[in-house]
């Protein structure tokens, strides 16, 4: 390691030198309180920005131990750490001048959730934060006086004021981990309670646009019902009251406008924690729930959906079906089956971004097409079971099938945004109807022994669309796969690109991207066509918690990744076609 002395000495020597001469500052540098490491630099002042990293030591750092002890409130202080350290950098970002990006300050942009990022990293001994520096340049010579004014002005600023506890407004530090182990106690809570959800009285759940996830102002606040009131005891807040949803099958109900849809909208993203002022900071669902809907065009990899779609005129095996164009009914019965293998115990379901046919058939429509003529076994018939005997409970959003009653264990109706307990007048009404068909017979977890093995691209042919213990691994070929990613949406990873705009509980292209390296390490290093769809799973998630980001990038860890849900990982490899 050398000293700031020599850093300034050596940066001085390469002014008005070619721009690649810069390369020679890569390294670590002792700067008083802590360590500056220049991990990647730049090649072109328009090519993307510089990639470093500072150290600090806790012992310098001053941080309470209790803070980053616990692993709930490790991760909401690194997400504090962040956010301040990027709102420094708005003092400072493109100060110093030059061609491209020259003077470029950035870390992460945070939203609304809380999550495990590589920008800050707490470990046993020190405070690790990754960001960028546009290196400046005249044209495309080094501006060596420029880069001298960030890093040894700007950045020490910008550190002395973000990762020294002394330096912070220590009242904001500890609401926001104060605020994380509350919210963990909620979900402590839910599943000694046997609860799905939790959402607070006073929550604004209406988002400002649909663009933007900040919360819009004069929305009315959320009440609970009665009936379902609970006052949950929090080691920070104390006693907190509000709409505690149990396990079942929970049905949402209302007008159109009326907020069926932004209630379970905000259920799908209370899988991760939010900061204060959010408005969502205590809508705390359980973390293994998934949101569920149909996916015209989306591949299939030998999934049992057997469960849900039989006898096709094709003649087609549902208990092992493929398909690179799925429909919408067999897409979202694929999405059921996976995301049990994924281990979700919530399914969380809108009727209007759901198939119609795999959802539910009415007596009428069974009386013209006879069941024998129908593959498709609605998800009406099988979400009784699905609670009863597989332990996975439903929240459904219904509008237009009154079928959906009669297999609820609560009915919410949604009243100009205030839920209400509907359920004994709605089985009451039940009683005077003639009950549809609510269950079907044959009801079977498939076994999950889905193998993957990955195209073996030298060939340009593929070895095998996830066949059952079959293939080989070419070892060494996707040492070169290149990741691009197209905001939260979607990434290609060597020129295929893998699709997921419909993974709705993705809440940060940093996941996208972190999803990316992901598969690229699952291609490298662990598909063989042996391990299971769930072996892999369970290796990346285990390499990830143990070895960190560092086992999944190539020569130093970026800034710009964060952590997904387990359940994100396999339907990223689901959705891969390769």
């Amino acid at each position: 390691m050398k000293s700031f002395h020599e850093l300034r000495t050596m940066l001085r020597s390469l002014d008005h030198k070619s721009y690649p001469a810069y390369k020679s500052l890569a390294g670590s540098y002792q700067f008083g309180s802590f360590i500056l490491f220049i991990d990647h630099v730049q090649g072109d002042p328009f090519a993307s920005p510089s990639s470093l990293h500072v150290e600090i030591l806790h012992k310098d750092a001053g941080f309470p131990k209790e803070y980053y002890e616990k692993t709930c409130s490790r991760i909401a202080l690194q997400d504090f750490l962040t956010r301040q350290f990027a709102s420094q950098f708005e003092d400072f970002n493109f100060k110093a001048k030059g061609s491209g990006k020259s003077g470029l300050l950035s870390i992460t942009r945070c939203r609304q959730e809380v999550l495990e990022r590589s920008a800050c990293e707490i470990t046993d001994t020190k405070i690790i934060s990754r960001f960028h520096v546009g290196f400046p340049a005249f044209g495309r010579t080094i501006n060596a006086g420029e880069l001298e004014k960030i890093l040894f002005d700007f950045l020490p600023r910008c550190v002395e004021s973000s990762f020294f506890f002394r330096r912070l407004d220590k009242k904001k530090v500890e609401q926001a981990v104060f605020l994380a182990e509350d919210q963990e106690a909620v979900r402590t809570i839910l599943k000694q309670e046997k609860l799905v959800a939790f959402v607070a009285n006073g929550s604004i759940l209406p988002r400002k646009s649909g663009v933007s996830d900040l919360p819009l102002k004069y929305s009315v606040p959320f009440s609970s019902p009665s009936s379902m009131e609970r006052t949950l005891t929090l080691p920070h807040r104390g006693n907190l009251t509000g709409m505690a949803i149990p396990q079942g099958i929970t049905l949402i109900v209302g007008g159109g406008y009326h907020g069926k849809s932004t209630l379970l909208e905000a259920l799908q993203t209370g899988v991760y924690n939010h900061i204060a002022g959010d408005g969502r900071e205590f809508v705390i669902t359980d973390n293994t729930a998934v949101k569920l809907r149909a996916e015209d065009g989306r591949s299939i990899r030998n999934v049992d959906i057997s469960l849900f779609i039989n006898d096709l005129p094709n003649k087609k095996d549902t208990s092992s079906f493929s398909t690179p164009d799925a429909s919408g009914s067999t897409s979202q019965a694929a999405g059921v089956i996976e995301n049990i293998e994924a281990g979700s115990r919530l399914f969380l379901i809108d009727e209007d971004t759901s198939a119609t046919n795999f959802m539910v058939r009415d007596d009428f429509m069974q009386q013209v097409i006879s069941r024998e003529k129908e593959p498709i076994t609605p998800f009406l018939e099988r979400a009784r079971d699905l609670y009863e005997k597989a332990g996975i409970s439903t929240i459904l959003v219904a509008g237009s099938s009154g079928a959906f009653f009669y297999i609820a264990d609560h009915i919410l109706q949604m009243d100009c945004y205030h839920p209400v307990d509907i359920t004994q007048q709605v089985k009451t009404l039940c009683q005077e109807h003639t009950a549809p068909r609510i269950y079907a017979p044959g009801f079977i977890i498939p076994d999950f022994s889905r193998a993957l093995t990955a195209a073996n691209r030298n060939s340009g042919k593929n070895t095998s669309q996830g066949n059952r213990g079959r293939g080989g691994r070419d070892s060494g070929r996707h040492e070169h796969m290149k990741i691009k990613t197209f905001g939260r949406d979607s990434f290609s990873l060597d020129k295929e690109t893998i699709d997921l705009r419909y993974v709705e509980q993705l809440a940060d292209s940093e996941q996208t991207t972190a999803l990316a390296h992901l598969l690229r390490f699952a291609l490298e290093q662990v598909l063989d066509g042996k391990k299971t769809v769930q072996d892999t799973v369970t290796i990346l998630n285990d390499t990830l918690e143990k070895k960190g980001w560092e086992a999944f990038c190539n020569s130093y860890i970026p800034c710009g990744l964060a952590k997904p849900r387990i359940q994100e990982i396999y339907a990223c490899l689901n959705r891969f076609r390769g």
